[in-house]
């Protein structure tokens, strides 16, 4: 299936969500990102706080909550909303 088809049966489906219910989704995704971000972002900047003194385990998570931002940006859901 084309990326065109995948986004055209991922609106159709959003589409005949409840409403509520597609709020609820677009909200959530929001949210995750939003969250994920402030995440990577304060873990970035404690670990520079913190240095060496803790052989930079922070920024090991950091790292993983980019990953995890880079996988929400693969996702047609956040193109679509």
């Amino acid at each position: 299936m084309t990326a065109n088809a995948l986004e055209s049966k991922l609106r159709d489906a959003l589409r005949k969500l409840d409403p509520h219910q597609a709020q609820e989704i677009r909200e959530a995704y929001y949210k995750s990102v939003e969250g994920l971000q402030s995440l990577a972002e304060t873990l970035e900047y404690a670990d520079i706080e913190l240095g060496e003194t803790n052989e930079h385990i922070l920024i090991d998570e950091h790292l993983v909550a980019c990953e995890a931002i880079e996988a929400m940006n693969k996702s047609l859901l956040g193109k679509i909303l």
